[in-house]
């Protein structure tokens, strides 16, 4: 009998928004270990013009940004893209508020920093993580 193999993942691209260097910097090495193209921004407007250039398959946005906070570039790219684009706020703002008013902006889930690393290869992969995990997903 045959063996299984895995079946390959798909190569995704990926929008990191994160305004701090060396977070963001650490962020993008990290996603394209797991195999993405990524493309790494470090504010609200620069996530907006790359969105309609790169056309990510999924975006971590994170929420305290300079200029645009990232509710309001969720709810830009929502607007924009539609469900086409998985949108994941990747913040440390964690109370029950913050996860209420990400799901409300259009964000998919609402993930805690720091993200659990077998919770965003699951992200990745499109499979919502049980709440426990630090996420909290849009119904």
């Amino acid at each position: 009998m045959a063996e299984e193999r895995p079946t390959a993942r798909r190569r995704q691209r990926v929008l990191a928004v994160e305004d701090d260097p060396a977070v963001s910097e650490s962020f993008k090495t990290l996603l394209e270990l797991l195999g993405n193209e990524v493309c790494a921004v470090m504010s609200g407007p620069a996530a907006l013009d790359a969105a309609r250039t790169f056309r990510p398959d999924i975006a971590f946005i994170d929420i305290d940004l300079p200029g645009v906070d990232g509710y309001e570039v969720a709810a830009r790219l929502r607007a924009e893209h539609g469900p086409r684009i998985r949108l994941y706020a990747l913040t440390g703002f964690a109370r029950a508020a913050d996860k209420e008013r990400a799901l409300s902006a259009g964000f998919d889930a609402h993930i805690v920093k720091p993200v659990d690393l077998e919770a965003l290869k699951e992200l990745l992969a499109g499979n919502q993580p049980e709440p426990e995990s630090g996420t909290q997903p849009n119904p």
